[in-house]
């Protein structure tokens, strides 16, 4: 993202903006090679994100430490130099992007499960005055055996970064 001081989003705007998105591309390297894995998350008020990803993903096994970064994209557009008030000016693009960087550790099934609870709960909020769908609307056998082919984990952000 651009490093420009004009365009520095504050830390809480930060974490409110990939609170809002609630969606992620997590960057990190996987034996070696880098690797992207599109994950919803939740920001908890300490400003750790979780998330959860399939275990047939190809980024898993994710070991704990591993180092991430977590880019959440918001709305852009071109911007053609035609539009300035001055001349002699080149294209560009205005764009809201916000990214977390830390290390990841698993969550443990407690967790998991609060994180599931969590991320339906922001997102189904939104589709009121739909009546909210929650897990105890499903058979629990369901369930579990849904959330055995998941992995929660947590990536501790050490650094916001939004423009």
């Amino acid at each position: 993202m651009h490093p420009d001081p004009a365009f520095t989003m504050p830390e809480d705007a930060a974490r409110a903006f990939a609170a809002d998105v609630a969606f992620a591309h997590i960057f990190l390297a996987v034996a070696g090679r880098p690797t992207v894995v599109h994950a919803p998350v939740t920001v908890d008020a300490a400003g750790a994100l979780t998330f959860h990803i399939a275990r047939r993903n190809r980024a898993m096994p994710i070991a704990a430490g591993t180092r991430a970064i977590a880019s959440f994209g918001g709305p852009g557009a071109y911007v053609s130099p035609d539009w300035y008030d001055s001349a002699d000016q080149v294209p560009t693009w205005n764009y809201v992007v916000v990214e977390a960087e830390g290390v990841i550790a698993p969550l443990d099934d407690e967790r998991l499960i609060a994180h599931l609870d969590a991320a339906s709960h922001a997102q189904e909020s939104r589709l009121t005055p739909k009546p909210e769908w929650t897990r105890g609307k499903m058979d629990p056998r369901r369930f579990d055996a849904m959330r055995a082919a998941i992995e929660g984990f947590v990536l501790h952000v050490e650094q916001w970064r939004g423009t």
